[in-house]
């Protein structure tokens, strides 16, 4: 497992911003992302637009990311 996170550009709302997020956490959402056949900014703007003031996307991410495979093994 990799410590370190890895940034990378997305594109919201037509604005480029920078998100770090661990290598599995990238794989993870480009994955999921896939399987609902959307592109991953776009999977990114429905985060973003459903996260609160006090959470970074990143965070939602992660969060998004984790209640996914939650969901996924009930």
């Amino acid at each position: 497992m990799s410590a370190r996170p890895a940034k990378h550009s997305l594109t919201l709302h037509g604005h480029r911003t920078s998100v770090s997020l661990e290598p599995e956490f990238w794989e993870a959402f480009r994955a999921i992302a896939a399987a609902r056949g959307q592109p991953l900014n776009a999977l990114a703007g429905e985060i973003d637009a459903a996260r609160g003031v006090d959470l970074g996307l990143a965070s939602a991410i992660r969060v998004f990311v984790l209640n996914h495979y939650r969901a996924r093994a009930r």
